[in-house]
């Protein structure tokens, strides 16, 4: 999975739409990032930005909209309901998928020190990025704000943790830091009454509920979610009383257990849940996790699409009761996602096999050795899935969700390689294609063709490796699967094997172009290695599956 963080810059404007329009258009300007979202607020006089994108293409992008706020914001002029301290007033950085919070803070530093150093702006690391406990929290840094800072920055313990400790009356300065993903996220009642809405909310928060004794001592009693903020309020537009709720951290309380444990609280108060509501975006992981969650519960295999488990965790919390809920729109990486990454298998089949049949010479070999090593594993994951659900298997659907799930991970994989080829061979192209006039275009034209020649020798060889993996759970399907569907197994070995010779086609014919024969000769062995292995174990397993059918 590619990193992806979010970024949420506060720019102390919010009624001047020529100056916010500048500051975003430079945002969108870096390859890489996606602008999710402008909310600009007049009476707080600050502006809300979301984007989100790859870490360097992020940080990149956050560094010249400061730059830039810093250009057209006086801070000397500026009034407003928002505490405020800069032009650009905080710029968080928040871990979205595949990375971790401790690489987020990397990155919140690299571009701190960057500020500090070239743009010369105070820069205060807060919450994660931050070591000193008595800094970490933003509050804390922004005591006084901007008017403040003018003595604040001289003192020994408030030195700038990057950049000149001046004060810079027309820019101010600027946090800079990394947390964690907030969910805003609204559970749906059905009753109007905003009491008893706030008693469920009071139930759940981690900040509980005050209690007061016959005596007058007061003490707290905890809710049951941890890193969860709520209050119960009343919604006119929707006739319904709602638990509002802040999921400040979704690794420890994650939106499907927020969900259910309103629905237990509410139960227990004698009030129903009927849906609910994600206020703005969510992760890929978020809606997934729900989807693997509420199958679980049902005992019903997880190793399903990721559009399935999606379509459960809509449909289980209710999230498309006040309107749609479009995972296109509302779902980080599919915003992120890149459309020409998918040309091909986004393609209706006859489509697709209409594109293999033109004079096109892409899509080849490569790609179609992708697809039937995807077809193969499709039918065991299939196996295992109607195992999960037979009748008198009970006991047994954990295990064939396992299996599933295996396949349904190399599916996946094996789907997204059938355009990688294709673009994989494009790049070759595209390399010949560059100019070749001088001594340096001429290297430049060698080196580029070599690199591109490299990855179309990779791709091929990991359709190999993913296609005889495959047949590992192809061959556990044909042993232990539903008998009735022992014969898509055996199918599926024979589309595992073609997937593993078909792609050892495209890694020699590539390799005939690579100049580096070590590893040329390396990539061959292991791929005659791979493919004598992939060979036995389809004699394996027909001989399972001749045995089974005993009609020869």
């Amino acid at each position: 999975m590619q990193p992806i963080i979010e970024c949420v810059p506060n720019f102390s404007e919010g009624n001047n739409a020529a100056v916010i329009h500048q500051i975003t258009d430079v945002i969108e300007s870096v390859d890489g990032v996606h602008l999710l979202n402008v909310d600009p607020g007049k009476a707080t006089n600050r502006t809300v930005v979301t984007f989100v994108g790859y870490p360097e293409a992020v940080i990149e992008a956050a560094f010249l909209a400061i730059q830039k706020a810093g250009e057209l914001i006086d801070m000397s002029k500026h009034k407003g309901e928002h505490p405020r301290m800069g032009a650009t007033d905080v710029c968080p950085l928040i871990p979205i998928a595949g990375i971790t919070m401790e690489e987020t803070v990397a990155y919140a530093k690299k571009l701190a020190e960057r500020v500090g150093k070239e743009l010369k702006i105070p820069v205060y690391l807060y919450e994660q990025a931050q070591a000193n406990k008595e800094r970490h929290n933003l509050s804390v840094i922004r005591a006084g704000e901007y008017e403040g800072f003018f003595n604040k920055i001289l003192l020994p313990e408030w030195k700038p943790d990057y950049g000149p400790a001046v004060f810079d009356a027309k820019r101010g300065v600027t946090a800079i830091g990394a947390r964690d993903f907030l969910v805003a996220y609204n559970v749906n009642l059905n009753t109007t009454s905003t009491r008893r809405a706030n008693a469920i909310a009071f139930d759940v928060r981690e900040a509980g509920r005050k209690i007061k004794s016959a005596d007058g001592t007061v003490t707290t009693q905890p809710g049951s979610l941890k890193s969860v903020k709520a209050i119960g309020w009343f919604i006119e537009e929707y006739g319904v009383a709602q638990i509002s709720m802040n999921l400040t951290n979704i690794s420890i309380t994650p939106v499907h257990i927020a969900f259910d444990e309103v629905c237990k609280k509410a139960d227990a108060r004698g009030v129903r849940v009927t849906g609910s509501e994600l206020v703005g975006l969510v992760p890929l992981k978020a809606m997934t996790d729900a989807g693997k969650y509420f199958l679980k519960k049902q005992k019903r295999s997880i190793g399903v699409s990721e559009k399935t488990l999606i379509k459960i965790a809509v449909k289980s919390m209710g999230l498309d009761e006040l309107g749609p809920f479009d995972p296109q729109k509302r779902i980080i990486e599919y915003l992120l996602k890149d459309k020409r990454d998918s040309q091909l298998i986004d393609m209706s089949l006859t489509d697709f096999a209409n594109e293999t049949a033109s004079e096109s010479p892409a899509p080849g070999g490569g790609s179609v050795s992708a697809y039937v090593g995807a077809l193969g594993i499709s039918l065991a994951t299939m196996v295992a899935n109607l195992s999960s659900h037979k009748r008198g298997w009970d006991d047994r659907w954990e295990e064939f969700s396992d299996w599933a799930e295996k396949g349904e991970a190399i599916k996946k994989e094996l789907v997204n390689l059938v355009d990688a080829d294709t673009k994989a061979f494009n790049g070759i192209m595209q390399a010949f294609s560059l100019p070749k006039t001088t001594e340096e275009e001429k290297k430049a034209r060698h080196t580029a063709i070599q690199e591109a020649t490299k990855f179309a020798i990779d791709i091929p060889f990991r359709v190999m490796e993913l296609a005889c993996n495959s047949m590992e759970i192809i061959k556990a399907m044909a042993l232990i699967g539903n008998p009735n569907s022992v014969s898509d197994a055996g199918v599926g070995a024979v589309c595992a094997l073609a997937a593993v010779k078909g792609a050892f086609l495209n890694v020699r014919i590539n390799a005939m172009d690579y100049d580096d024969k070590n590893f040329v000769n390396l990539m061959l062995e292991k791929g005659k290695t791979i493919e004598e292995k992939a060979t036995l174990l389809e004699i394996e397993i027909l001989n399972i599956v001749h045995a089974k059918l005993g009609n020869e």
